[in-house]
């Protein structure tokens, strides 16, 4: 955990990027919020889209969004549109949207099915694999095999969706996987439906997204997800303030009980933490809820009657996953919540959030839709709000960069991990830590 030792000395608030990028980076002060361009300027933008999003693994999709052969959706990460595709032998495929003759976006809806990929330009055919199938009035010498859909690096762990656009992915992601599919595992995600998804445009950066959800200082803020999730996340307990005591005594009781239950399941539990990874940064656990521990409800009972996978135990608290750079998760016994985020422009975000159920379960009977929904919709319509009046507030010639509070410290990593990436595409040194 980093937190400042020594008196606070802010820079003179600087909205544009003249200095450049890289002075930008270079004068970025550990244990403070960043300057006003890294919110604000297309140019910044430009290379959180170059330097973090299409060089690292990022989470897009589950499996339960494409069940079926010939079953796509497209995603949009900045000037890159992918299609993700379950192919003829029932795997996930990943394709550059980009017609191999002149450069047509091939895909235009969102979701849909389809047998052969056929651009709509010139009626150039590939097959779910991304092969030229069809390419019509060539020469006789013309090899089909040349011109095949550029491929993107895909991989399902335990039922959800990582792409990587770089050539040259990180290799550290295997080791990732391995260690968080365990704790995936008993959940069988792949078993699953979507039960519902939802778009949020926030008008915020990206960076002041991802930076919310990761501190509980201002969970007072939403009333609906206090009644099941502890607000003392981040806190050391020293330094409780002591409206939250009460909370923290029940969050003891409540783990310990979840740690007995877990074990008696065979089920992982202890925390991994490694914010501050060079490539694949990560947040697991399992971690005991409120009330009666069970899910995402009013008094933490069960929203969905059916449990995941084969699971016969409710009590199981909240599995939470956080990936950086763009995805936060929450798996209980009887559903799973998934969230993504993309950039769209400085000052705008694209957040999905994905309500997943037992592939068996059915609605109205097992589970009513908007009792499901409520808890997180609410959430996020409040992160909208508090998400945008940041975005205004660093947008004011007046902001000055702020301390983080110690509770804070996944912020401050998630920061500090996303300067180290900027530092490694610009040539530059490791952040220095105070």
């Amino acid at each position: 955990m980093t937190t400042t030792t020594t008196p606070v000395h802010h820079l003179p608030p600087s909205h544009t990027p003249s200095a450049g990028i890289a002075e930008l980076v270079a004068r970025r002060i550990p244990g403070l919020s960043l300057e006003a361009p890294f919110y604000t300027s297309p140019e910044v933008l430009e290379m959180d889209i170059s330097e973090i999003f299409a060089k690292h693994w990022i989470f897009v999709a589950t499996d339960a969004e494409i069940p079926e052969p010939g079953d796509y959706l497209t995603i949009s990460v900045g000037p890159h549109s992918v299609i993700l595709l379950r192919d003829d032998d029932e795997e996930i495929s990943a394709l550059h949207n980009v017609c191999r003759h002149r450069g047509a976006r091939i895909l235009s809806d969102p979701s849909g099915s389809v047998g052969n990929l056929v651009c709509g330009y010139h009626h150039w055919t590939y097959g779910s694999d991304g092969a030229l199938l069809h390419a019509d009035s060539q020469p006789a010498d013309f090899d089909k095999t040349r011109f095949g859909l550029r491929k993107v690096a895909v991989q399902s762990v335990a039922g959800l969706v990582f792409i990587c656009l770089s050539t040259d992915p990180p290799e550290d992601f295997a080791t990732y996987a391995g260690r968080i599919e365990p704790y995936l595992a008993p959940h069988q995600l792949r078993r699953t439906k979507v039960a519902a998804q939802e778009d949020l445009v926030e008008h915020g950066n990206w960076k002041l997204v991802m930076e919310n959800n990761r501190e509980c200082y201002h969970c007072d803020g939403h009333p609906e997800l206090s009644c099941s999730l502890f607000p003392t996340y981040g806190y050391d307990p020293d330094g409780l303030p002591p409206r939250l005591r009460p909370a923290y005594d029940r969050y003891l009781a409540a783990e310990a009980d979840l740690h007995r239950r877990s074990e008696a399941h065979n089920l992982p539990y202890a925390q991994i933490q490694e914010l501050r990874a060079p490539g694949t940064g990560f947040r697991i656990q399992r971690e005991p809820m409120d009330g009666a521990g069970e899910s995402f409800s009013p008094d933490g009972s069960l929203l969905c009657r059916k449990l995941l996978g084969e699971l016969t135990e409710p009590r199981l608290g909240r599995l939470s996953m956080h990936l950086q750079p763009n995805a936060w998760f929450h798996v209980l016994s009887d559903h799973a919540v998934t969230f993504s985020v993309l950039p769209l422009s400085p000052d705008k975000t694209l957040l999905r959030t994905t309500w997943l159920v037992h592939e068996d379960a059915v609605e109205g009977e097992d589970y009513d839709l908007e009792a499901l929904k409520r808890v997180w919709q609410r959430t996020n319509e409040q992160d909208c709000s508090f998400v945008q009046r940041a975005q205004l507030g660093v947008t004011s010639p007046a902001y000055l960069q702020g301390p983080y509070a110690p509770n804070e410290y996944q912020v401050e990593d998630f920061i500090s991990w996303y300067i180290d990436r900027l530092r490694a595409g610009l040539g530059m040194g490791m952040e220095v830590q105070p």
